[in-house]
């Protein structure tokens, strides 16, 4: 009898959209041109999708980044260093944590669009889009 209630309800709605987006390099596109030559929705005239950067996807690619650069890749920007202040003032010390957080670092790159990323934005119908974050409108 109390069946009713607990039809219809998916616990993971929200979880779907990860598998809507691709964050893939430019290296991995060149691989994939090579292997074979398809004839998806990759055409640089034609495009579906809209070119602002949504909050999912800039949340992935924020997220990519900061995970590379605490892994030691190359950074794409230059950072400031505050070198030879005081540290005994809590402010320097605060600066310098800010300077080298790696989400800080790759919310710069983002914003600079300098993040050698490509987003692959997958369609209904199977195909997919190709966009590179210079490409793309950033909020």
């Amino acid at each position: 009898m109390g069946d009713e209630f607990g039809q219809g309800v998916d616990s993971d709605d929200g979880d779907n959209y990860e598998n809507d987006i691709d964050i893939i390099t430019e290296n991995q596109i060149k691989k994939e041109k090579s292997d074979y030559e398809h004839s998806d929705a990759n055409d640089d005239n034609i495009r579906i999708t809209s070119p602002y950067l949504t909050k999912y996807e800039k949340a992935r690619i924020i997220g990519t980044r900061a995970l590379q650069i605490s892994l030691n890749a190359p950074l794409t920007i230059p950072i400031e260093t505050q070198g030879g202040g005081d540290v005994s003032n809590g402010k320097n010390e605060y600066d310098n944590y800010l300077n080298n957080d790696p989400l800080v670092i790759a919310e710069k790159e983002l914003h600079n669009k300098s993040i050698p990323f490509i987003l692959r934005r997958y369609l209904p119908n199977g195909s997919y889009e190709d966009w590179k974050l210079d490409e793309l409108i950033i909020d």
